[in-house]
């Protein structure tokens, strides 16, 4: 199935809606980028996604185009029917509206073997890693789209590691694996 990336500006103006600054809504918009987080992911047809802030869907789209199964969680209700719109066409997709950081992830029905993957807002990068690494049921890996100066703290050898990079090296083994230039977003942020 071919995948059309949208004019994202357009489509906000449609439905009347301005990214929320105070969600952290930094929509992605470069197609490369997109392809490239979901290979980064190492997505396998027979694979359950849980995606987390799906926004309008474009990475949803991608992801359900190579897994079984995408659960896609959005915080914000005004971006669902754009979200449904867009994925309409993927019977695969589940669309859950509201906060990961409430959800029981035995909610969400997810097989045994998962993957996450999510382009999350500055503010709850360390409490989402808490939440999705301490749950009953943790994911296989997690690819997150967080802000570089997190992601290379994230990252430090022993010795030189704060306490979001010690809990995230107790579960796993991070690495940077990808930089998106500002412009690959809309809006653009103020950093990487």
């Amino acid at each position: 199935m071919s995948i059309q990336y949208s004019n994202i500006t357009k489509i906000l103006k449609e439905y009347g809606i301005r990214p929320d600054k105070s969600l952290g809504q930094n929509f992605l918009t470069d197609p490369a980028i997109i392809k490239k987080i979901a290979g980064i992911a190492g997505i396998q047809k027979q694979d359950t996604i849980l995606e987390i802030g799906a926004g309008i869907g474009h990475l949803t789209i991608e992801l359900a185009a190579n897994s079984s199964r995408v659960v896609a969680v959005e915080l914000d209700h005004r971006l669902i029917p754009i979200l449904r719109e867009h994925t309409s066409g993927f019977d695969n997709v589940e669309i859950i509206p509201g906060d990961i950081l409430e959800l029981d992830l035995k909610q969400l029905s997810l097989p045994h073997r998962y993957l996450v993957v999510a382009n999350i807002p500055y503010y709850i990068t360390s409490i989402l890693i808490r939440h999705l690494s301490e749950t009953s049921h943790p994911p296989e890996s997690m690819v997150l789209t967080i802000q570089r100066e997190v992601a290379e703290r994230i990252c430090q050898p022993p010795g030189k590691l704060n306490l979001l990079a010690i809990s995230v090296q107790v579960y796993g083994e991070p690495g940077i694996r990808a930089h998106i230039p500002a412009g690959a977003f809309y809006p653009a942020p103020d950093i990487d």
